[in-house]
C-alpha cells in the first residue's frame, strides 16, 4: 500500500498524530462523547473516550438514509425519506443511552438537506420530540471548519498547501490552506451547492454508462466551482512545485480507494491515510464506469446503497483536480464528525471562569 510516515496504523486512532513516547496510558476512566452528523445521504455516530493526544473511538454507526432524496427537485425533505432517518436517529439514541453518554457531551448535527429544505426545521423539531436528540443545524462554514479539523492529522508535515474537499451528498466544502509562520491557515473556502445525491439526481445514468455521462457531471461540477479558490498564483505554485496535495473525505472516496486497492471487502485501516495518485483517481473511475450499475452494485466496497452514487462523487473528485491540479490525493476516512469530538472535548477541557466573590463591607449592609 503506497503510504507516508504518520499515517493511521491498523487500529481505530482516527483523530490521534503520532503518539509522544512518554504520553502516558489511555485512561479508561474517561467521560464517553458522542458527534453525530445527519448528512444528505448518511446518518453517522460516533462514540469516543478522549485520551492525552486526541481520543479513542468506542463505538460507531453508519447508515445510509438518503435523506435528501428528490430534495433538489422539490425543495422538500420527502416523507419516506424522514422516516428512514428518523429510524436511523431513534437507533443512534438508543446506543447513546446503552453507552451512557452523557447529553451534555453529545454534539448533534444535520446538514445541507435540512439546511435546504423547506420542512428541515419541522423535521429536526419531531426528531427532538420524539427521540430527545437536539440535532443543530449548521452553516457550511462551519461544516467546512470541522471537516478540516477532522483531517488535520493527515496533512503531509511537509506540504505548504493543502486542500480538503468534503463530497457530501447535497453539497461539497472546500477549504484551500496554506501553510505560514503559525502553521496551516486557511486562505479560502467555498461550499458548492451540488453533492453525489443532486449532481446523481441532475444526471440520470443512461443505458451503457457512456462517458459522455461521466463528463458532464464532471463538467457540471467543475461550473459550480469556478469561482472558488485563494487569490493569486500562491496556491497553485506551491501545489504545481509538488509542495501540497489534496485531502478527500466521504464514502464516495473512500470507496474508490477500495476499488483502487481491490479490496474483497471495505477495511477501514487500509483506506484511512491512503496516498492516491491522481491516475489511480482516473483509473478506478475508468473502471467503475466499465462495471455498469450492477457490477458496481456487486462490489462489496460500494454495494447497492451507493452503485448510483459513486460515479458522482468520483466526478466531483475529478472536477477538482482539473481545476486545482494535484498529483497526490490522501484519502480520510474521517472528518466532520471527528471534528466535532474534538471541538467538544477541547471546549471541556478549558478551565471554566471563576466568579469573584463580593466582600462584604465593613459594619454590615444597608443603603443610604
Amino acid at each position: 500500500m503506497p503510504e507516508t510516515p504518520g499515517a493511521p496504523g491498523r487500529r481505530d486512532t482516527r483523530s490521534l498524530p503520532r503518539r509522544p513516547r512518554n504520553s502516558g496510558p489511555f485512561d479508561r476512566e474517561a467521560p464517553l462523547y458522542g458527534a453525530l452528523d445527519l448528512g444528505t445521504n448518511n446518518c453517522r455516530l460516533l462514540i469516543a473516550r478522549p485520551s492525552r493526544d486526541g481520543f479513542r473511538v468506542v463505538d460507531s454507526f453508519s447508515r445510509i438514509v438518503r435523506l435528501g432524496e428528490s430534495l433538489s427537485r422539490t425543495g422538500r425533505l420527502d416523507d419516506r425519506a424522514m422516516d428512514r432517518a428518523y429510524d436511523a436517529l431513534a437507533l443512534c439514541a438508543e446506543r447513546l443511552v446503552r453507552k451512557g453518554v452523557d447529553p451534555k457531551r453529545l454534539t448533534a448535527v444535520a446538514t445541507q438537506a435540512c439546511r435546504m429544505a423547506e420542512n428541515g426545521p419541522a423535521f429536526v423539531e419531531r426528531v427532538r420530540h420524539g427521540t430527545g436528540l437536539r440535532l443543530r443545524i449548521i452553516d457550511p462554514a462551519e461544516e467546512a471548519a470541522l471537516s478540516v479539523a477532522g483531517c488535520l492529522n493527515l496533512f503531509d508535515p511537509r506540504a505548504e498547501a493543502v486542500l480538503v474537499i468534503d463530497v457530501g451528498g447535497g453539497s461539497t466544502e472546500l477549504s484551500w490552506l496554506m501553510k505560514g509562520p503559525r502553521g496551516f491557515e486557511t486562505a479560502a473556502w467555498m461550499s458548492a451547492p451540488l453533492g453525489v445525491v443532486s449532481l446523481a439526481e441532475r444526471h440520470p445514468e443512461p443505458e451503457g454508462s457512456p462517458p459522455e455521462w461521466y463528463e458532464a457531471m464532471v463538467a457540471d461540477f467543475g461550473a459550480a466551482i469556478a469561482a472558488g479558490g485563494p487569490e493569486g498564483p500562491d496556491f497553485l505554485t506551491r501545489v504545481g512545485a509538488g509542495r501540497g496535495h489534496m485531502v478527500g473525505t466521504s464514502g464516495a472516496i473512500t470507496s474508490l480507494a477500495g476499488i483502487h486497492l481491490g479490496l474483497r471487502r471495505y477495511q477501514r485501516d487500509l483506506v484511512d491515510g491512503l496516498w492516491m495518485t491522481r491516475g489511480d483517481c482516473e483509473k478506478a473511475a475508468d473502471r467503475l464506469i466499465a462495471l455498469g450499475p450492477a457490477g458496481r452494485a456487486a462490489e462489496s466496497c460500494i454495494g447497492p446503497d451507493r452503485a448510483d452514487l459513486v460515479l458522482a462523487g468520483a466526478a466531483i473528485l475529478e472536477a477538482v483536480q482539473r481545476a486545482w491540479p494535484c498529483e497526490r490525493v490522501r484519502v480520510a476516512d474521517r472528518g466532520l464528525r471527528e471534528g466535532l469530538l474534538l471541538q467538544k472535548m477541547r471546549e471541556d477541557r478549558q478551565p471554566k471562569p471563576r466568579r469573584r466573590r463580593r466582600r462584604k463591607r465593613a459594619g454590615g449592609g444597608g443603603g443610604e
